[in-house]
């Protein structure tokens, strides 16, 4: 197994790379979140997960390990192939895909094109004791706030024009450290400070 690929990019799109090593590229599929973090940059390191199938070879790639776990995690959920994992992971951070999970959030995975409300709850279903496993043993995942504040938050964020990738890192750093926050209005308020 390929743990990672670090080269120069020679092709870039928001679904897929071209990554250079040695004169020889590699196809790498990417998820938006992924683009949005190497969208400037000349040379990187992708974390990398090859797919094997009888008439297909497939690889997948991620900017951070984090998101590679991620979408391992996801491709263990039944009905959940790679594309699918790769667009839940281009509609949501990994923050904000771990939230849903614990907050069973069936709404925000039925927004993601693909995923209908059975394959909602066997995400959950599979997952949800994996990921409270993890805050257990120190990540930072925001447990205790609705996540119903914090998606609202993201929206009016996202709509006042802050990158996606930016704004969910900040509203999970505000929320992971004041967990009392429980209006909508406070949190934008503290991320705009943040972010001003």
């Amino acid at each position: 197994m390929i743990a990672y690929l670090e080269g120069k990019l020679t092709y870039k799109s928001a679904t897929l790379v071209h990554l250079d090593i040695g004169g020889m590229a590699y196809e790498v599929n990417i998820s938006l979140n992924t683009y949005t973090s190497i969208e400037q940059l000349d040379q990187t390191k992708l974390y990398t997960h090859l797919i094997i199938r009888e008439n297909d070879h497939s690889m997948y790639g991620f900017h951070t390990a984090d998101e590679k776990k991620l979408f391992s995690m996801l491709l263990s959920v039944k009905g959940i192939g790679p594309n699918t994992a790769r667009v839940i992971l281009s509609y949501m951070t990994p923050p904000e895909t771990r939230a849903a999970i614990l907050h069973e959030n069936i709404a925000a995975f039925k927004k993601v094109k693909g995923v209908g409300p059975k394959s909602a709850q066997q995400i959950i279903l599979d997952l949800k004791n994996k990921i409270a496993k993890e805050s257990l043993e120190g990540e930072n995942i925001p447990i205790s706030v609705p996540s119903a504040i914090r998606e609202e938050a993201i929206s009016a964020l996202l709509a006042l024009g802050f990158p996606r990738s930016q704004v969910g890192k900040m509203v999970d750093g505000v929320l992971s450290k004041d967990s009392s926050i429980d209006q909508v209005e406070i949190l934008i308020k503290t991320v705009l400070r943040q972010l001003s």
